[in-house]
């Protein structure tokens, strides 16, 4: 079981985000919502890609040259693209994204390294192999969190993951949106010490316009979860995290009426429920996968606004000391 093999986008190493402690994070490829705001859209689908960094660029068509699928063109051919007034590249690097299987060749190739493979296929062994080279930073507190995309989403390897994670006596947490079949939770849920659980609106029907999919089976597994921790028959920490969106998660409405959720579905389970501020670090990321982004020029939440979101939460029910809100707000004049 132990060979078996999965997509993942990254490690990231001292994170201090994404769980209690020092944690290194695995971010896997892959996620079966497409919410508008995404912060990690280079994660979204299952496959391994590739990205292009124009400001790197030469121009030499060394990427079209080597690519034996034909994936790679010039958007322009004019002698006045060929560079901009700083040195870099002014000609667009065309990717057909469909067809490209994410090889590498051009990446091995290209002599100013502008693009970059996003993913890549791990053995479970292999990847634990890596993850006990951090197992010193760890302390008592800190461990591995198995974030996303959507970790459920390769649902055989994160669960080979955690095992020997569990095996080696290493803090276990999963950071799920929720939406999987429940069998697949519920195997997870087995070697997990945290769940971090994403609840981002709770309407259905806005739900649906803002990510793509209903949220009844994401609530039905939110109880599922609960459930499994009144019942002892597991034990495992339990944090809600809501995304602050300008006009769509962070509303008053939205925020009382998940809080009101909480009260009525988690109370004596949850430890925590975490707002967190959105930010738009990601626009760059967007423009190298060439996709567009509406919240690009969307700017960082005040810290009025944040303090408001936080003063309707703890005024839902859910009790005031588990809520915080998380994340960086602009900075306005007085």
């Amino acid at each position: 079981m132990n060979d078996c093999s999965g997509t993942v986008l990254n490690l990231q190493r001292l994170s201090t985000e994404d769980g209690p402690g020092l944690r290194t994070t695995v971010f896997f490829k892959g996620c079966p919502l497409e919410c508008r705001w995404c912060h990690n859209p280079e994660s979204l689908l299952p496959r391994v890609e590739i990205q292009w960094f124009s400001g790197r660029c030469l121009a030499c068509g060394t990427c079209i040259e080597t690519c034996q699928e034909g994936n790679l063109s010039w958007e322009a051919e004019t002698e006045s693209a060929l560079h901009s007034d700083n040195g870099s590249s002014a000609r667009q690097l065309k990717i057909s994204r469909k067809e490209c299987s994410g090889c590498g060749e051009c990446v091995e190739n290209c002599p100013a390294g502008a693009i970059e493979v996003l993913g890549s296929t791990w053995q479970a062994a292999q990847l634990m192999t890596e993850l006990l080279k951090d197992r010193a930073y760890f302390g008592a507190e800190g461990g591995v969190t198995l974030s996303g995309g959507e970790p459920t989403f390769q649902p055989h390897f994160v669960e080979t993951l955690l095992k020997m994670l569990k095996a080696a006596d290493i803090h276990t947490a999963l950071d799920t949106c929720g939406l999987c079949a429940p069998n697949v939770l519920q195997r997870l849920l087995r070697f997990c010490d945290l769940v971090m659980y994403d609840l981002k609106i709770l309407d259905e029907e806005q739900h649906r316009l803002h990510t793509g999919k209903s949220n009844q089976a994401i609530l039905d597994n939110l109880k599922a979860v609960v459930m499994a921790v009144r019942s002892g028959k597991l034990s495992f920490g339990l944090w809600v995290r809501t995304p602050l969106i300008p006009g769509a998660t962070a509303t008053a409405e939205n925020i009382r009426a998940i809080g009101e959720y909480l009260r009525a579905h988690t109370d004596g389970v949850l430890q925590r429920w975490e707002l967190c501020a959105f930010n738009n670090l990601c626009r760059d990321q967007y423009d190298r996968l060439e996709r567009p982004w509406r919240y690009a020029a969307t700017p960082l939440m005040s810290q009025d606004e944040l303090a408001e979101m936080l003063r309707v939460a703890r005024s839902s029910g859910v009790a005031p000391e588990l809520i915080l809100v998380t994340g960086a707000s602009r900075v306005t004049a007085d």
